[in-house]
């Protein structure tokens, strides 16, 4: 499934909306990029699937709060 395992995002639904106003369904994914991160205290690499506000997510907090803070909200498994 297309979901970030630091965030959680998933896909959504909406309408793409022609010219005439039909309305037909559509899916909006999210921005996911396979990235591998090297978790130093364990000495060793993980491969994360991760969307972009969860690259920026890392960055900011560093990775081992980000992986505490998704293992407590229940995102990764």
């Amino acid at each position: 499934m297309k979901t970030c395992e630091i965030t959680g995002k998933r896909a959504m639904v909406g309408n793409n909306v022609s010219h005439s106003n039909a309305k037909t369904k559509r899916r909006f994914n999210p921005n996911l990029k396979t990235k591998r991160y090297f978790l130093e205290e364990e000495g060793r690499w993980i491969t994360l699937k991760v969307s972009a506000a969860g690259m920026k997510t890392i960055n900011k907090k560093g990775l081992k709060a980000a992986l505490k803070d998704a293992k407590a909200l229940g995102k990764i498994y």
